[in-house]
């Protein structure tokens, strides 16, 4: 029982969601990138969501991911013996219509 708690991580609610977290999450070109990964391919464990931007240390991608999941732009949660991310894409339409795709269309 100990182990699943430590597995949990917190996700800000939907109603939580505010337009400034999620615009900062979302101004970092890693963090982006990592969205924009999510977004196109679907969910992916964690060590499958590495950039093309070459070596990244662990503790940097616990931190961009920490970040995102803060703001409530991504989930993060155990599969199995894995973390499992997804897009929050249906949340975050739903509390700012049109946000998501507006910023994910930048090239």
């Amino acid at each position: 029982m100990l182990a699943d708690v430590k597995r949990h991580l917190d996700h800000p609610a939907p109603e939580e969601l505010e337009l400034t977290r999620v615009l900062f999450a979302l101004s970092d070109p890693l963090r982006l990138a990592l969205v924009r990964q999510l977004a196109g391919e679907g969910p992916q464990e964690v060590q499958s969501c590495l950039p093309d931007a070459g070596e990244l240390p662990k503790s940097t991608l616990s931190h961009q991911l920490k970040t995102l999941r803060e703001a409530g732009v991504i989930r993060n949660e155990p599969q199995g013996r894995q973390r499992l991310l997804t897009l929050r894409r249906e949340e975050l339409d739903a509390r700012f219509p049109g946000l998501l795709d507006a910023v994910l269309s930048r090239g």
